[in-house]
């Protein structure tokens, strides 16, 4: 008899509450701007005409100088302050290294924008060495093409990996095997300050776990990326931008981190930086060590058989990031730079189950299997990156970089197997096996990207070369008396090479004060080479493909007036397999579930379409659809009479469509508040050739609320929460429902250098999973659930020069290759 839905009453009755919660907090965030009030727009310049990022903007009424509104410049030094009361006001600008500015009084008028004239800065005649002024980012900033979750001011973030925040970020959604989906799609690629990582799957979730968010700055969610970025990714990017120290002068920046749940962690980390006139040299050191825990139960009926599997997961690890850089500024035009970063890991993860196994439709078990997998095993990285960037100053720029990234990875396992009868206590037979699994792999990149003024236009032009060579190593042994005897039908070698050759070209202009339109083309050319080398002759031992793709991309934005404007937008994208995915030797959790995978893997495109409404600077709407062809998804299938396993097949079609609502607010000068709201449905469709099929399809809705409120004394209190509806994960997984509520206190120091945060995150222990498959004459049901409910303490302080000038954020040519490798469970 299949089990009854074991998620109690009272989870479920937390669950209605905590979306009605969420769903009051996003209504005031929508409406709470809906007064009868006007708008305030201006751009802030230096003396150079430059852009002055993150300066301090303050409203104040002309009547008693009191401040309304405080709003940090963007990137491109705009400012825009919605939902102000009728009246006048004047505005005080204050950038560290600048004089401060005040304007004449102005009038706002209800229902309409005032945009001011630019405002030009002069530099300051004196010296504020011992000043320290803050600027305070938005948490949530949407932009023409994409929004950024600024990490660095968000008090919920303390204690919390990259994987965690990701999971917290609007619109992303993380699934019980830590893959990330985005707007209900699957492909979404990782860049790490703006560079493809080459990692995937349990290789990138773990690099991911181990970057604390005291060394992220923000994450960038770019849904439809044009063609200069690579064509991988067919959900889009997701960019975590590390922290670079942007001080003049030499300076460095402590953070102490201590998380407590069912295990502990710990986390410290320092970043220095000196500029001078000519050079610029940063770098920043990370340590982390912490333990995991989890529990994953499996139910499956197949074949006439029932089996109750139920697991408890734990493990350990230490990790070492690291990064060195430097900038020589040759001119005041060209830059050339070198950066070398990588990691360090070192993890111990195991697995201990007990398996029941009966006839279904009879109360007896026949036998019992208990097992156990015992993993140790060492991840290294080493990248190094040389740059030249040529910027003229009026649009024409070069940039070229050229890379290579060297991956590490050895995991050993022991794995004994321990069949017993029915009572438990004798032992029917036993199998013990041992595998050691080392992985390398080597990427090389080299890249060049033009950018220069057209027609009224910008022209973006660019070449990029890349190869890389993974070598996996599969080595089993049976343990016979304690010896280990090599099993050659299972042992393997496979070597994947991979080179890529690709061209883009992107155009965009303006059309009048109205009209805006992009246009774009990638070119990619793929050769790749797939070789499983073994004792036993196989089919699929020899692979080799070549193919030759085009990726347009293209937009029109259309400004309707000061409050409205709308943006449609399209793009061809392409996921290609991981290269462990196309690996096909076996990695067993037991002899009776394990994972593989498939030398034919073939690439999926997917064509998006993306329509954007933009009203009053605050409210974003967004209605997308894709088809998805030849969907990469993990399947779970049977092998034998009660083997289960998981392999990554190509469905024939997948099709998407969303909505999504997003809205940062200032409500009052101490309450902001940012909701996001992403509707979709997805429809997945295959047939496969053994005549197995999939036809499922799911309405699900995705909710992310933050707010964060000012308190006195230097306080700031955050409260934030996520609901994600049941929904589809992988080809056939049904799942349940997950939410979490979060808050966190943070405390400025008096001398405006530090901070002590306090945060809590999934107060309700409400992360754990539920799913059903149905696939073929497999039912199977499975709840897990890990370490989620924990409460972090973080100290940070700065030592040394405060004053602030911009660094150059520098991207490389090797993480798209770096998104694509994938290993074990950590």
């Amino acid at each position: 008899m299949r089990p009854e839905n074991s998620i109690p009453i009272v989870m479920k009755n937390r669950t209605f509450f905590f979306f009605s919660l969420l769903c009051l907090l996003f209504s005031t965030t929508l409406f709470a701007g809906s007064k009868n009030t006007g708008t305030v727009t201006g751009k802030v310049l230096d003396k150079d005409g430059q852009a002055v990022m993150f300066a301090n903007v303050v409203l104040n009424a002309t009547a008693d100088s009191s401040m309304v509104k405080v709003e940090p410049t963007g990137e491109d030094g705009v400012f825009a302050m919605a939902n102000i009361p009728e009246g006048n006001y004047f505005v005080t600008i204050t950038y560290i290294g600048l004089a401060e500015y005040r304007s004449a009084s102005f009038t706002v008028k209800a229902g309409e924008t005032l945009q001011l004239p630019d405002i030009e800065m002069a530099e300051s005649a004196v010296a504020l060495e011992e000043v320290v002024i803050e600027a305070v980012r938005p948490l949530l900033e949407i932009k023409p093409d994409k929004m950024v979750f600024n990490v660095q001011g968000s008090v919920n973030a303390t204690g919390n990996n990259a994987l965690e925040l990701l999971r917290k970020s609007p619109g992303v959604v993380v699934d019980n095997n830590e893959n990330i989906m985005m707007l209900g799609k699957s492909g979404v690629r990782i860049y790490i300050d703006g560079k493809p990582s080459p990692l995937r799957g349990d290789d990138l979730a773990a690099y991911l776990k181990n970057l604390q968010s005291t060394e992220i700055d923000a994450i960038e969610i770019i849904t439809n990326p044009s063609s200069k970025y690579d064509a991988e990714g067919n959900a889009g990017i997701i960019n975590i931008k590390l922290k670079k120290d942007q001080r003049l002068g030499a300076n460095a920046n402590l953070n102490l981190g201590y998380s407590a749940g069912e295990v502990a962690r710990y986390n410290t980390s320092v970043n220095g930086n000196y500029r001078g006139r000519k050079v610029n040299t940063f770098g920043n050191y990370g340590y982390y060590i912490g333990k995991y825990a989890a529990f994953l139960d499996i139910y499956r009926e197949q074949t006439g058989f029932r089996i109750d599997q139920k697991g408890i997961e734990g493990g350990d690890w230490k990790s070492h990031n690291f990064k060195l850089g430097a900038d020589y500024f040759l001119d005041e035009q060209q830059t050339v730079g070198f950066l070398f970063n990588g990691y360090n890991s070192h993890f111990t993860w195991n697995s201990n189950t007990k398996t029941p196994m009966g006839m279904i439709g009879q109360a007896a078990i026949d036998s019992i299997l208990i097992a156990a997998s015992n993993n140790i095993g060492d991840r290294n990285n080493l990248n190094f990156n040389l740059n030249y960037r040529f910027d003229k100053g009026d649009g024409n720029t070069w940039n070229i970089d050229a890379d290579f990234g060297r991956f590490r990875n050895a995991q050993d396992a022991y794995q004994p197997n321990y069949y017993y009868d029915a009572s438990g206590l004798t032992i029917l037979r036993e199998r013990i096996n041992t595998t050691a699994m080392p992985t390398k792999i080597n990427i090389y990149t080299f890249k060049v990207d033009r950018e220069q003024p057209l027609w009224n236009g910008q022209l973006g032009a660019g070449l990029k070369l890349s190869y890389v060579r993974t070598d996996n190593d599969f080595d089993f042994f049976n343990l016979v008396d304690q010896v280990p005897v090599p099993d050659y039908g299972r042992t393997n070698q496979f070597v994947y090479e991979e080179n890529i050759n690709a061209a883009y070209a992107n155009y965009t202009r303006k059309f009048g004060e109205k009209f805006g339109a992009q246009l774009g083309l990638r070119m990619e050319q793929t050769n790749s080479t797939g070789d499983l080398i073994s004792a036993l002759p196989a089919d699929d031992g020899h692979v080799v493909k070549h193919y030759l793709d085009f990726f347009p991309s293209g937009g029109l934005t259309y400004t309707l007036n000061d409050k409205n404007s709308f943006q449609l937008s399209y793009s061809r994208r392409v996921n290609r397999p991981s290269y462990q995915d196309l690996n096909p030797f076996e990695y067993k959790l037991n002899e009776l579930t394990y994972r593989r995978g498939d030398p034919f893997l073939r690439p999926e495109y997917a064509h998006n379409i993306q329509l954007t409404h933009s009203f009053n600077y605050r409210l974003n709407t967004t209605l997308a659809f894709s088809h998805t062809k030849d969907l990469i998804t993990d399947l779970t299938d049977t092998s034998g009479l009660k083997a289960v396993y998981i392999t990554y097949r190509n469905l024939a079609d997948q099709y998407n469509y969303s909505l999504s609502l997003s809205s940062p607010i200032s409500i009052t000068e101490w309450w902001s508040s940012y909701s996001n709201l992403t509707a979709y449905y997805t429809h997945n469709v295959a047939t496969f050739s053994d005549g197995k099929a999939i036809d499922l399809d799911v309405k699900a809705v995705s909710l992310y609320s933050q707010q964060t409120f000012t308190l006195p004394w230097g306080l700031s209190f955050e409260l934030s929460g996520w609901y994600n509806s049941p929904t589809i994960w992988g080809g056939n997984f049904k799942m349940d429902g997950m939410w979490s509520l979060n808050a966190g206190l943070q405390k400025k120091l008096p001398d405006g250098r530090g901070s002590v945060k306090l945060a809590i995150n999934d107060i309700f222990k409400s992360t754990d999973w539920h799913g059903v498959i149905v696939f073929g004459a497999m039912y199977a049901e499975m709840y897990g659930g890990w370490d989620s409910r924990r409460v972090s303490l973080n100290f940070s302080y700065l030592i040394g020069n405060t004053q602030v000038k911009n660094a150059r954020n520098r991207k490389t040519g090797l993480e798209e290759e770096q998104g694509r490798i994938k290993t074990e469970n950590n």
